[in-house]
């Protein structure tokens, strides 16, 4: 049984954190040999996923039931907030490395193979020819030629889903504090429904990208670079997404008040940090 205390909070003893071990030993087994070819690994990653799922709705679940209950108190808000901010710092640094791999390949690796930086005889001896040009796929032509994908068309029309989805999150936030409920579930819809939307044209864009324009993970440092910053993204997307039907269904269920809504409040940060990377990303991949 958890306690609540005036200025301390202390949790029941949990089962959830030993299951979410197993999952994750489970999913990295599965995926690592799968990876090396052995096909047992493929299901050993799908049970290991199936575990991960199963302790998220559980220990997700617990966590909603101790908030509606009334066991949580300024300082477990507080220590959420903080607990929230550091995620998010994390993955502003896991997206740091992502630019920084690109930024060095860009501006370091490529001119010092096309012989710029004194080191003429990299070109002369071992690449011959290589011209240090941007996009590229490796000295030697070794992905293959392909086709860049474009800033126009699914990236434009991506980019503006999103940052229709951050106002519509904003006006569902506003409304929650107004107490307006029914802005607030619509406007909420609308913002996960224009996430899953963006997630779609994502996946058809990558279609796109391996049928027609020959771009793939194999297609030198541009495609490795390309599919890692937007494949990343794309899960950060979906995530967001299902947070967000989360709160959703919360909300017509009738959970939040205007002065006790941080699981709310938590999901519209990763909403917007999620919206601004790609920005970032729209401009460093697809224009530049």
């Amino acid at each position: 049984m958890s306690h609540a205390h005036d200025k301390y909070y202390v949790p029941h003893g949990s089962h959830w954190p030993i299951v979410g071990s197993v999952g994750l030993l489970f999913l990295m087994l599965g995926v690592s040999t799968w990876l090396n070819g052995a096909d047992i690994g493929f299901w050993v990653m799908m049970a290991g996923l199936a575990v991960m799922i199963f302790m998220l709705i559980g220990w997700f679940g617990t966590v909603i039931n101790e908030s509606v209950g009334g066991l949580y108190n300024a300082q477990v808000d507080k220590s959420f907030r903080m607990g929230m901010f550091w995620f998010i710092f994390s993955e502003v640094m896991f997206f740091a490395a992502f630019f920084g791999a690109l930024f060095y390949a860009r501006n370091m690796s490529i001119p010092w193979l096309g012989g710029e930086s004194n080191n003429f005889f990299t070109n002369l001896v071992l690449w011959t020819g290589y011209e240090a040009t941007w996009p590229t796929n490796g000295p030697g032509d070794v992905g293959g030629e392909f086709i860049t994908m474009g800033p126009l068309g699914l990236p434009l029309i991506n980019t503006a889903i999103l940052l229709t989805s951050s106002v519509t999150v904003t006006i569902a936030h506003h409304a929650l504090i107004e107490g307006k409920r029914g802005i607030l579930s619509t406007f909420l819809a609308l913002t996960f429904i224009l996430g899953f939307i963006f997630v779609g044209l994502q996946a058809y864009e990558y279609v796109h990208a391996y049928q027609d324009l020959n771009l793939r993970l194999t297609s030198g440092i541009y495609g490795s670079t390309f599919f890692m910053l937007t494949g990343f993204h794309g899960l950060h997307v979906t995530i967001g997404a299902i947070m967000l039907t989360i709160i959703w269904l919360r909300v017509v269920k009738g959970h939040f008040s205007p002065d006790n809504h941080f699981a709310f409040e938590a999901t519209a940060w990763y909403w917007h940090f999620v919206d601004a990377v790609w920005v970032g990303l729209y401009v460093f991949v697809y224009w530049m």
